[in-house]
């Protein structure tokens, strides 16, 4: 210390490195939301068209469950199954190397050899985390025409530099070959061998090469039907006697939307929405930068009709929050520094100001030298440590003050203030680190997002001490020799007059007071307790135990008895956009800038309803008394099993409250179920009551009678004329522009519906 206060190059160039390699890590210090946090998940889809949720439970789901059994470090296993439908999640515990669970997940997997045969072969992949940037809304009068503008789309946003571009409501498309039964009969075909025609005729098939003593060429078949006319035209028979039977004959194809996708909607008319994401080496702002550039550029080249609207813009909150955050820090250190020059000399409170940013400037070189990134948790931790920083510096710079006023000589005053306040700097740094570390052996996702906290605060901690001992010394040094013999101003002069009458006359009378009547003082703070526990045990004091601001996000879910139309499904959420639309005009001010709506995610009888609103700041009107007032307005339909209007979460996943049941028979866990919400629905303040066990759709057993059997029928070939008849027959699957495209052989609508 006494170096560093005797050499002012030393002490400057120390704080000249430590903002030169802040302002560098600034720079390449990642802006997002929240931390990074690896997701220790790995999940396995599968799917099994026309199955009912038990046959996906006994046939896939349990299987699977079953062959997992015995993982290493798995935390748990959690599995869903629907119509058609499965999906097992493994949690695996923190520090597990992903990518050997992986493998082992799929080697497991693979040796399953029970499986269904007509099942989609199970897709196996590790969650990877990545963060939400904006969403883009791409609407149009023809859902057919958005296809090739969303795929253009996608291709541009990559090449910008936006990481992953998830589609929603572009459904998968199919060739459907509807063959009525009726040309089954006079054919004497099946639908199992119209469908081994069709992929045995439309084919593109390599050949080898020929002429490789002369000039090589390849043989290549190139047969492969790929729209509708050409699948017309495939020969089906051709006899001898030059009778040519075409598909078309006897067929219709149409090139249609597979059963089961998810649709979207936007004012009624078809949509597709994008989900745009970063990964975690990818800066938020500079994504959200580069796809506003984009839209900018593009204005006015959509076609007619065609809009794409930029909405969910969740970097926009990591701006607004970054700049709030930094206001009230820039608030603070004006504060800081008023104080400052008020109790202390204007010099030495300067260079106590300075410094705070030299010590947050050293603690985001650490940061970023440690993998962390500017987000919302750490920028909260660097407010919260601005009055560590400051408490330093002060008693360092008074007392060394005080020894200079005491008749010291600058070097000696600057000197022995910094070691004399070694100990009780030192002492009181390491208890706040000691505080602080327990925070980061808290596990789980919380325990990950908090992380930044503790680490923040130490990296500005160990900072602030270096700045206290080694560069502050030597500026009070300078300071002291260029004040001597310099007289303080009237207004100061003034100033501490009175802060001196004031401290040896009515504080030192309190101070005195307090010391000579300790049972007084006692009962005092004993009170202060007692009012504070009263506030919490009587809720006036309100615990949230991770606030967030008021959301900008609604949303209504619906769900109707299974095998509900679709259409029914459809008018009601035509009906829940009117009432908001009701709503919205009841409180007299603009409050919704959008809403989509979404169709068939989880089956044809739900749907949802995404309500973006304005900014909280732009309204007067909260989330709570819309989500009431709309909630007054809707009316319920028949058939309505499920409604739950709710607002967006921030934060660790989860709602407020949740009720988990297990059992081993699925009927007394929706009775149980029903008991429960049924119970929730009477407490006063509890909403958005939904259930993950929807009821299962009627079902039509089939069994084959004694005559099926002594005709030599087998429950095997009636199921496969089954389901090729009402759930169709693939017969191939092609690549056609970037698109994967279902060739389905199947009995006609009119007669599959009826």
């Amino acid at each position: 210390m006494a170096g560093f206060a005797n050499h002012p190059v030393a002490c400057n160039l120390l704080m000249a490195s430590m903002l030169l390699v802040g302002a560098w890590a600034l720079t390449r210090l990642n802006t997002q939301f929240f931390p990074t946090v690896d997701v220790a998940f790995i999940t396995i889809t599968a799917k099994w068209t026309g199955a009912s949720a038990e046959d996906m439970e006994a046939a896939i789901t349990e299987p699977i469950e079953r062959e997992l059994l015995g993982l290493d470090s798995v935390r748990e296993m959690l599995s869903s199954s629907n119509r058609g439908y499965a999906r097992i999640t493994v949690k695996y515990e923190e520090g597990t190397d992903m990518d050997v669970a992986l493998n082992e997940v799929k080697e497991r997997v693979a040796s399953i050899r029970n499986l269904p045969g007509e099942a989609d072969e199970p897709v196996i992949k590790r969650i990877i985390n990545y963060e939400p940037v904006a969403r883009l809304l791409v609407t149009g009068p023809d859902g057919q025409n958005l296809r090739p503008i969303v795929r253009e789309i996608e291709r541009d946003l990559i090449e910008i530099g936006i990481a992953k571009v998830d589609i929603i409501g572009l459904p998968a498309e199919e060739i459907a070959i509807q063959v009525p039964s009726a040309a089954l009969r006079e054919l004497d075909m099946s639908l199992a061998d119209i469908a081994h025609r069709v992929a045995a005729t439309s084919v593109d098939l390599p050949a080898g090469s020929i002429g490789r003593d002369q000039t090589s060429k390849q043989l290549r078949m190139l047969d492969q039907a790929r729209d509708e006319a050409d699948f017309e035209h495939l020969a089906l028979r051709s006899g001898d006697d030059g009778r040519f039977l075409a598909l078309g004959d006897v067929a219709t194809v149409e090139r249609r939307a597979r059963k089961g996708e998810i649709r979207t909607l936007y004012e009624g008319r078809p949509s597709v929405s994008l989900l745009l994401s970063r990964a975690e080496t990818s800066d938020s702002l500079e994504s959200a930068r580069a796809l506003h550039e984009w839209l900018a550029e593009r204005r006015g080249q959509w076609p007619p009709g065609v809009e794409v609207i930029a909405y969910d813009e969740s970097w926009e909150l990591i701006r607004e929050r970054t700049v709030l955050l930094l206001k009230n820090g820039a608030g603070g250190l004006v504060l800081v520094v008023a104080v400052l020059f008020l109790f202390l000399n204007a010099r030495v409170a300067f260079w106590v100001a300075v410094g705070i940013p030299v010590s947050f400037m050293a603690a985001l070189g650490v940061l970023y030298g440690l993998g962390g990134s500017v987000n919302m948790v750490s920028l909260f931790a660097l407010i919260m440590a601005f009055g560590i920083i400051v408490d330093d510096a002060i008693v360092v710079g008074e007392d060394a003050l005080t020894k200079r006023q005491s008749g010291a000589a600058p070097f000696v005053a600057a000197r022995d203030g910094a070691r004399r306040m070694l100990a009780p700097v030192l002492a009181s740094s390491l208890t706040t680190v000691a505080a602080f570390m327990p925070l980061m052996l808290v596990g789980g996702t919380i325990g990950r997002i908090m992380f930044d906290v503790p680490l923040v605060v130490i990296c500005v901690i160990i900072a602030s001490v270096i700045e206290s001992f080694l560069i502050l010394p030597g500026h009070l040094h300078h300071t002291f020799r260029r004040s001597e013999g310099a007289r303080a101003s009237a207004f100061r002069r003034w100033f501490d007059d009175a802060f001196e009458r004031f401290r040896d006359g009515a504080f030192r009378r309190l101070v005195t007071g307090a010391v000579h009547q300790p049972l007084t003082t006692l009962c005092c703070a004993v009170a202060a307790l007692l009012l504070i526990v009263g506030l919490i045990q009587g809720n006036r004091l309100a615990f949230n135990f991770f606030p967030t601001p008021e959301e900008q996000t609604l949303f209504a879910r619906v769900g109707f008895a299974a095998g509900t139309p679709p259409e029914r499904v459809e008018r009601y959420i035509g009906h829940l956009e009117h009432t908001l639309k009701e709503t919205e005009a009841h409180f007299g001010e603009e409050l919704v800038e959008l809403a989509v709506a979404r169709l068939g995610q989880q089956g044809d009888q739900f749907a949802s309803l995404r309500v973006q609103l304005v900014g909280p700041d732009g309204r007067e009107t909260r989330n709570s008394e819309f989500i009431a007032a709309w909630h007054e307005r809707i009316e319920p339909a028949p058939g309505l099993e499920s409604l739950s209007l709710t607002e967006a979460r921030t934060g660790p996943p989860g709602g407020d409250v949740e009720v988990s049941l297990t059992g081993s028979s699925a009927d007394a866990l929706k009775a149980a179920a029903l008991e429960i919400t049924a119970v929730l629905a009477t407490v006063p303040g509890v909403s958005g009551i939904e259930d993950d066990m929807p009821f299962g759709q009627e079902q039509f057993i089939v069994r084959l009678t004694p005559q099926a059997s002594a005709l030599g029928l087998t429950v095997t070939d009636v199921g496969e004329q089954l389901r090729a008849a009402y759930d169709g027959r693939v017969a191939q699957i092609f690549q056609h522009e970037g698109e994967e495209i279902e060739v389905r052989v199947v009995l006609p609508d009119r007669e599959r519906n009826d």
